[in-house]
């Protein structure tokens, strides 16, 4: 996103320059919008996700960049760790049978991935975080060499002053300290990207925070990290904590915001205020400026890049977050990046179908319905879908106070799906598609089988009879196995 980064050291003028440019990104994106007719068109939707390339064993393979030199296929890029690659699918219409579509680009993608590393000796899997991870798998020596991701690793570390460190609890505990950022690499997810017109985007994207949280809950698919049983989705924890610059709160026990943050309140306007937040809140990492004055680029009437704050943004990692593109005409999109890797293509496509669909369709109902859910009762939602998965009970709005009021994410997904149907067919998409997609969640649901849950029952039972480190080998070649076989997991046995 935004500029290319072929350096890794900065001066404080270019932390000044760029900073100043950040402002006049604003200001160019104020008039943007203003502009008649400016990212209005069709919704589409996108995808993006990550993956891990493993050797004969089970265990992460760092050669990333021999793989992709293996491929032509423009889809596929390097991610931060060497054992990490990412698929771009291309965008399509919304409207019609979007996930078909996307299901098979999801699998021809993966098919070429696999081909390719198949040459350097290497397998694919799908999942949120490799069961196998150790931690001499991750550390300096993993780091993707391409100075994008070794400049930020610097400029995290050189901002705090100190070690990261990582603390997360579940039914085993993690303690960690260390000295890069490579830990976020032990994350992969699958990403959506929708298209939405400046007019709705503050109904949609606050739609969207709302309903994260039940979704996450029953897509979960990380619940095992250096040999741990942590979070249903430790991701979310991990995550926060392997790329945070704030260092140790100061004598008045005050700390600025996390950069991975689900957010600081309701969007009120849209778009813009999202931007100006994360300018506001966050210091700039990269401070690369390039060539084009964004005003005298709105000033004659075209499309300007806006690089340097698609820049910062790519460095402010909200779990939904505002994007601006400057391609087919100039559009706001929202990004959701809260979703894990795997299990299977249909059941990630199953997972963007309930997300996408529950935020278009309670877009409409957000404003009477925000001031009966506050803010950090969102936020308190979708950390414990995250850390309990399908067991969590979430807070939700009520028509009639007190409001909001709690309930089981297993019964309420349920009742969510009806809203989903709605939100995917009054966006044009096809009611069988939908049906078809949407049943795939309500079979989960009724099935109490997340990715999570999966792992965590078949490792259960290995360990009756295993070590674990041979127990984590044995789940990630049965989870690698099924996951091949194209069946949802909740169809998966339980061996």
């Amino acid at each position: 996103m935004g500029l290319a980064i072929d350096r890794e050291e900065f001066s404080p003028e270019d932390y000044w320059q760029f900073s100043q440019r950040l402002s006049e990104n604003l200001e160019a994106l104020r008039l943007l919008l203003q502009r008649p007719g400016f990212g209005e068109g069709p919704r589409t939707v996108g995808a993006e996700l990550e993956l891990f390339l493993v050797d004969a064993a089970g265990f992460p393979l760092p050669v990333n960049r021999q793989v992709l030199g293996q491929t032509v296929d423009p889809r596929v890029t390097l991610e931060l760790d060497r054992f990490n690659l990412e698929c771009n699918l291309r965008p399509s219409l919304l409207a019609g049978r979007p996930f078909t579509a996307l299901r098979a680009e999801f699998e021809d993608t993966l098919a070429e991935v696999r081909r390719a590393a198949g040459t350097q000796g290497a397998r694919v899997v799908v999942t949120g975080i490799l069961p196998t991870l150790r931690e001499e798998d991750l550390g300096s020596q993993a780091l993707t060499g391409m100075p994008r991701y070794r400049a930020l690793s610097a400029a995290i570390l050189r901002r705090r002053d100190a070690p990261i460190k990582v603390a997360i609890t579940g039914e085993d505990t993690l303690a960690l300290s260390w000295d890069d950022v490579t830990l976020e690499g032990a994350n992969t997810s699958l990403q959506f990207h929708l298209r939405v017109a400046p007019a709705e985007f503050a109904r949609v994207y606050n739609a969207a925070q709302l309903v994260t949280a039940p979704v996450l809950a029953v897509s979960a698919n990380s619940p095992l990290f250096l040999g741990r049983r942590l979070w249903d989705e430790t991701r979310v924890a991990l995550f926060r904590q392997a790329v945070d610059d704030r260092g140790e709160p100061d004598d008045g026990g005050f700390r600025h915001h996390a950069r991975v943050t689900f957010g600081h309140g309701w969007a009120r306007e849209g778009a813009l205020e999202l931007f100006s937040e994360a300018v506001a809140l966050h210091a700039p990492l990269l401070p690369v400026v390039g060539r084009e004055s964004p005003l005298e680029c709105v000033a004659r009437g075209q499309l300007p890049g806006l690089d340097e704050l698609r820049l910062h943004q790519s460095t402010v990692w909200s779990w939904n977050r505002a994007i601006y593109d400057p391609k087919a005409g100039g559009h706001l999109r929202i990004e959701f990046r809260a979703l894990p890797a795997g299990p299977t293509v249909v059941d990630m496509v199953a997972n963007g179908a309930l997300l996408l669909g529950l935020s278009l369709g309670m877009a409409e109902q957000m404003e009477g319905l925000l001031p009966a859910m506050p803010f950090p009762c969102a936020r308190g939602n979708f950390l414990r879908a995250a850390r309990q998965g399908m067991d969590a009970v979430l807070l939700w709005p009520s028509e009639r106070a007190p409001s909001p009021r709690p309930v089981l994410v297993t019964e309420l997904v349920p009742k969510l799906l009806p809203v989903a149907r709605r939100g995917l067919v009054s966006a044009g998409v096809d009611p069988h598609e939908a049906d078809a997609m949407l049943g795939i969640i309500e079979a989960r649901v009724a099935a109490r089988r997340s990715g999570a849950r999966w792992q965590r029952q078949v490792l259960a039972r290995l360990e009756a009879r295993l070590p674990r480190p041979e127990a984590l080998t044995a789940l990630l070649e049965r989870y690698r196995e099924h996951a091949e076989s194209g069946a949802p997991v909740h169809e998966w046995p339980m061996d």
